[in-house]
Formats: structure tokens, sequence, C-alpha cells
């Protein structure tokens, strides 16, 4: 097969490792940078060029799209998507995933557990807001932030109120979410791919950190998940219509509840932790899937 990686730069740990796990399978990869490329839309003959010249047909797409560039990226696979390419995930599933407020509520509407989260517009109903999710401690978190980025942990009643005006007099869209005690700084990342969870790792916070990201000093682990939680995982990656997906929970007091479904999640922390071939897996998905897909132009969803 030849496989199109969208990615942005070649050496990153999960783009290498695609790369390196397509070829061992007897693939050919090419990875092309989302931003480089430009597209002619036509009814008889969509096409992508990419730095002056038409691309070769591809016969998968694995799209690595960072969420800065979230909406031309997924306007170039939604290119693809009408050549008739097989996606790993398609547009509207990582548009979903990458608008948090909408991901949790598409969640809700399928009854998985989730913290109580509130969202507002006006100053005025602040009090209420922090009412609703069982006062503070409180999370407040950036609904563009990524990686930990814009999550602020309000010890106080006071201090969220503060807070939340901080940044509703800065035009940001917020969310507000009860903080999970008795999760102790630590959460668990569950890889799905297709209808399976393929491994699992918990990611604990530094000292003084409540933000469990390996990116900001966090520690990994392996875990043995419950079946509960397992089936909370897949059923979140089939809410957002994703094939592959870092699912992220935590335990409560009651049951799992997820924290955010990432349509791009990195390999290198949950490779080194597990020690599986997690860039494999998702090959041999891509193997498996793309030869079913119809290979004449379609219409994309959304």
């Amino acid at each position: 097969m030849h496989i199109a990686l969208l990615s942005r730069n070649r050496n990153l740990y999960s783009t290498r490792r695609l790369i390196e796990a397509a070829e061992q399978r007897g693939h050919t990869a090419r990875v092309v940078d989302t931003l480089r490329c430009y597209m002619s839309i036509a009814s008889h003959h969509p096409s992508i060029h990419y730095k002056g010249t038409e691309l070769e047909p591809f016969d998968a797409v694995i799209p690595r799209i960072g969420s800065s560039i979230t909406f031309y990226g997924c306007a170039v696979l939604r290119q693809f998507e009408m050549m008739g390419v097989y996606v790993v995930n398609d547009n509207v599933s990582i548009t979903r995933s990458r608008d948090k407020l909408r991901s949790l509520q598409l969640l809700s509407r399928k009854g998985l557990g989730l913290p109580i989260t509130g969202f507002a517009h006006s100053p005025d109903d602040i009090p209420d807001l922090i009412t609703m999710v069982r006062g503070a401690p409180l999370v407040i978190k950036l609904l563009e932030g990524t990686q930990g980025i814009g999550v602020v942990l309000a010890e106080t009643n006071q201090a969220a109120e503060s807070v939340i005006q901080a940044f509703m007099g800065l035009k940001a869209n917020i969310m507000v979410q009860e903080y999970i005690k008795e999760a102790k700084g630590a959460d668990i990342r569950c890889l799905v791919i297709g209808d399976k969870v393929v491994a699992s790792m918990k990611r604990q916070a530094a000292d003084g950190e409540f933000r469990s990201n390996l990116h900001r000093g966090g520690s990994a682990s392996v875990i043995r998940i419950t079946p509960e939680e397992r089936s909370t995982a897949i059923r979140a990656a089939k809410a957002m219509g994703l094939r592959v997906a870092g699912v992220d929970l935590l335990r409560s007091n009651h049951g799992p509840v997820i924290m955010e479904v990432n349509s791009s999640p990195g390999l290198e922390g949950i490779e080194a932790t597990t020690g599986k071939d997690i860039a494999g897996l998702i090959i041999e998905h891509v193997q498996k899937n793309a030869a079913t897909t119809r290979k004449t132009p379609n219409k994309p969803k959304g």
C-alpha cells in the first residue's frame, strides 16, 4: 500500500514510528506537510496539489493534524475523502474531538461518565456556575488549550470567581469542571484502535502539580484497567467516530469519568511505558480496512 502521513514534521517520534512500521510491513509511506497541500475542488476530478505538482494516488491517509491547524488540516483531509481515499480518522470525527465542549455534549448524550461541567457567557452567572460544579476546588479550562496549557485549579470559590472573570474579560471560551479529588492527580490514557483498547497507562502528576500530562513532568506506568474502564474508552472513541484515539479517564468514586478524547494521540509515552508496538497496530488496522474502502470519489460526511 501507498500511505500518506499528514504531518508537519517527519522527525516527530510518532511520525517516524509510523513510517518505520509501514515499511517493515512492505508498504511505502510518505510524509505530507498539511499546510503545503492545496486543493482543486471540482465535481469530476477533485485533486490535491503539493509543492507545485498533483499528489500521486494514495491507498490510505493517517492524519497527524496539530490542534493549531485543525481547520485547514480537516479541509485537506476532507479532500482526500472526496477522492475516495481511506482515512484513519475522518474530518468530522477530528473536528468533534477538538471541540472540548461539543465532545462532552456528545459523550453526555451517550450516557458516558463525565465530571460535572459548566459553561456560561455572562459574568452575572459565575456564582451559580461555581455552585453547579459543587464549588471549589474546581478546574477551569480554556476550550482551545492542549497538553495541560490553559488549565487552572482554583482552590477557593473566591479564586475561581476571579479567574473566571479574568478569562471572560479576555473573551476566552472556558468551561468549569468539578475536581475529582479521589483521582489524586492521576489519570489513565487508553489507546483505542478499532473496537479494542490495545494499551493503557497510568499518568501521575509531579509533586505539587495536578495536571498529569507527561509534557508537564508527569510520570507513566503500566496499569490494568477494569472492564468498565475498557468499555468506557471504546464507547467514547465510537461516540466521536474515531478509529484511533487516546481516551483519558479519571477514576472517581462513581466509576470512570472521561476527561478528553484525543484524535492524534502521541505514541512515544505509551510505547515506552507498555513496550507495545502501537505504530505497528495502527498500520495493521490500515492494512485490514483500507482494502475494503471504495476507491472512487465519494461525498464526504459533513
